[in-house]
C-alpha cells in the first residue's frame, strides 16, 4: 500500500506534465488549422488584388484611349491648322480672286534637256595679221565693244616693211606715169620715137602692178585706203604702228596676251569676243520621240523650278544621230536679248507637239506647293484652305488638274501665294512646322 502511494507521489508530476503537453498539443493542432482560414483569406485578397488590378488596367486602358483619342483630336486640330480665316472684304483687300475649273485643251508637249551654245555667226576670236610686238591694250575680258573698235596696238617692222615697199611703189608709178606723159607729148610733137613711147607704156604699166601689188598686200592686213592716202604724210615711227580691232560687237570674253608680248600673224587668238544677244539651244531629241519634232514647233525654255527663260520655233531638225548619245539634234535661234541664257546653260526645252486635249485646267500660278504638296487654295465658309492636286501638262499659262479638282469646283485663281504666305506664318506662329 505504501509502496503504491509512493508511486503515485513519484507518477502524478508526470501525468501532470503529460496532461500539459495534450493541453499545448490540443493548442497546437488548433493553431495549425487557422493557417488554412488564413490561406483562405489570403486567397481572397489576392482573388481581390486581381480584381483591382483589373480593373486598375482597365482604367488604365480606358485612360491610354483616352489619350491616345486625345492624340488623334490634337492631330486632326493639326491638320485643321491648314486653314486661313479671311472674311469676303479682307480677301478681296489682298488681291485674292476665285474662280472656277474650266475644261479647256492644254497640248501635248515634250519635255527634252537642251543646251543654250554661242552662234558660231557671232563669234570672233581676233589675231593679228602682222607679227609685232604688243605696245598698248585698249580692251579686256568682261568689256563691251563696238565693231570696229580698236583692241590692241602693235609695234610691227613687218608693217612698216610694207608700207615702206608700198611708198616706193607709189612713187615708181608716179615716176612711170609722168615718163609716159612726156612721151606722148614728144610723140603728138613728131620729136620722139615710138619705140620710146613703147618702152615709157611698158614701164609704167609694171610700176603699176608694182604698186597694186604692194597696196593689196596691205589689204590683205587690214589696212584701208583711209590709210593708205595718208602714208605720205605719216609722222615718223607711225608705219610701224598696228591696230588690231573688233570685227563685231559683242563682250570680250577671253584676251590672252600682256603688254610687250611678240605676238604673230596666224597665230591663236588673242582676243575672243562673242555677240550673245541671239544664241542657238540644241535639243537633244531621242530617237523615238523624232517622229513628233519638226520645225516650226514652238518650244519654251524653262530652268530648274520651271522658270521661263525664252520662247522660240525649232528652225530646224539636224539629219544625223550622235552615235554616243543616241539622240538627234533640233536646234532653235533664240532671241537672247536680255542675256537670260548662258552658253553652256543647260536648260529644259517644252516643245509643243499640237496634240491637244480637253482636260481640267487652272492658271498655273494658281498651283503653290504646301508641306511639300502640290495644291490649290479652295473657299470654306470663313476663308481658304489648301487642297492637294495631281497636275499634268502645262502650256499657255495654263496647268491640267489630273485629280484633287473637279470642273466647275471653285478656287483661288489669283493670290493663291498671298495664301501660302499667310498659311505659313500663322504656323510658325504656332510651332507646326509646314
Amino acid at each position: 500500500m505504501k509502496l503504491n502511494l509512493f508511486y503515485a507521489a513519484l507518477l502524478s508530476p508526470a501525468l501532470l506534465y503529460l496532461s500539459a503537453c495534450g493541453s499545448d498539443a490540443s493548442d497546437s493542432s488548433g493553431a495549425n488549422r487557422t493557417p488554412p482560414q488564413a490561406e483562405d483569406g489570403h486567397d481572397d485578397h489576392e482573388d481581390g488584388s486581381d480584381e483591382e488590378h483589373e480593373s486598375h488596367d482597365e482604367a488604365d486602358g480606358d485612360d491610354h484611349e483616352g489619350h491616345e483619342e486625345g492624340g488623334g483630336h490634337t492631330e486632326h486640330e493639326g491638320e485643321g491648322g491648314d486653314h486661313v480665316e479671311l472674311t469676303a472684304e479682307e480677301a478681296e483687300a489682298a488681291g485674292i480672286r476665285t474662280g472656277r475649273a474650266q475644261t479647256g485643251a492644254v497640248s501635248g508637249q515634250l519635255e527634252l534637256p537642251a543646251e543654250i551654245r554661242f552662234d558660231a555667226d557671232r563669234v570672233a576670236r581676233v589675231s593679228p595679221q602682222v607679227e609685232g610686238t604688243v605696245a598698248q591694250l585698249y580692251a579686256g575680258e568682261g568689256d563691251i565693244v563696238k565693231a570696229g573698235a580698236t583692241l590692241a596696238r602693235l609695234t610691227s617692222r613687218e608693217l612698216a616693211g610694207l608700207k615702206a615697199d608700198y611708198l616706193n611703189a607709189l612713187s615708181a608709178e608716179r615716176l612711170a606715169q609722168a615718163e609716159l606723159e612726156r612721151e606722148e607729148n614728144l610723140w603728138e610733137q613728131k620729136i620722139t620715137a615710138e619705140a620710146d613711147l613703147q618702152s615709157a607704156r611698158a614701164a609704167f604699166a609694171a610700176a603699176n602692178a608694182g604698186r597694186e601689188a604692194a597696196e593689196n598686200r596691205l589689204h590683205a592686213i587690214g589696212i584701208g585706203h583711209g590709210t593708205l592716202d595718208k602714208l605720205n604724210e605719216a609722222a615718223d615711227g607711225s608705219l610701224a604702228q598696228a591696230y588690231v580691232t573688233a570685227p563685231l560687237a559683242g563682250e570680250v570674253i577671253q584676251r590672252s596676251v600682256s603688254l610687250g608680248e611678240t605676238v604673230s600673224a596666224g597665230g591663236a587668238p588673242i582676243f575672243v569676243i562673242i555677240d550673245d544677244s541671239v544664241v542657238w539651244a540644241d535639243i537633244a531629241v531621242y530617237k523615238e520621240d523624232l517622229g513628233k519634232v519638226s520645225e516650226g514647233q514652238t518650244v519654251t525654255f524653262q530652268q530648274e523650278g520651271g522658270r521661263v527663260l525664252a520662247e522660240g520655233t525649232i528652225s530646224n531638225v539636224l539629219p544625223v544621230i550622235n552615235e554616243a548619245s543616241r539622240t538627234a539634234t533640233a536646234r532653235v535661234i533664240v532671241d537672247n536679248a536680255e542675256h537670260r541664257l548662258k552658253p553652256g546653260q543647260f536648260v529644259t526645252a517644252r516643245i509643243d507637239t499640237g496634240e491637244g486635249r480637253p482636260v481640267v485646267r487652272v492658271p498655273s500660278d494658281a498651283i503653290v506647293s504646301v508641306e511639300d504638296r502640290i495644291s490649290v487654295f479652295v473657299p470654306t465658309d470663313d476663308g481658304f484652305e489648301p487642297r492637294e492636286v495631281r497636275t499634268g501638262d502645262s502650256a499657255r499659262g495654263y496647268t491640267e488638274i489630273i485629280s484633287g479638282l473637279e470642273a466647275d469646283e471653285a478656287f483661288v485663281a489669283e493670290g493663291a501665294f498671298t495664301l501660302k504666305a499667310q498659311l505659313e506664318k500663322d504656323a510658325f506662329g504656332d510651332g507646326h512646322a509646314h
